[in-house]
């Protein structure tokens, strides 16, 4: 059973960046990824990589966000550059077997969710 613990969350101003870091609690091949959930709307598909390190992402975040990871330390990085108030939500690391897996929201692993809130 793989644990997973999201950091880095917190409140920016419109234009600015932060970093969350998803670390899993064992040494995993599963591709991991990003998801975002705002109040009243559904589950939104951010971000997802693979154990090769081939990426993918959404339409609205290509080319702010760049999702990364450190199978060594068993982490994955979501770099948010040019956050806009519409990024506002909680955010939710996943893991399982594939990227496209990961695309249409299943998930075999999930963890607890943390807060980005911009500011406009």
């Amino acid at each position: 059973q793989v644990q997973l613990v999201e950091s880095g969350g917190g409140l920016v101003q419109a234009g600015g960046s932060l970093r969350l870091s998803c670390s899993a609690s064992e040494q995993t091949s599963y591709a991991m990824g990003w998801v975002r959930q705002a109040p009243g709307k559904e589950r939104e598909f951010v971000a997802a990589i693979n154990w090769r390190e081939s990426t993918y992402y959404a339409d609205s975040v290509k080319g702010r966000f760049t999702i990364s990871r450190d199978n060594a330390k068993n982490t994955v990085y979501l770099q948010m550059n040019s956050l806009k108030p519409e990024d506002t939500a909680v955010y939710y690391c996943n893991a399982d077997a594939t990227i496209l897996i990961l695309r249409r929201g299943g998930s075999r692993y999930w963890g607890q969710g943390t807060q980005v809130t911009v500011s406009s």
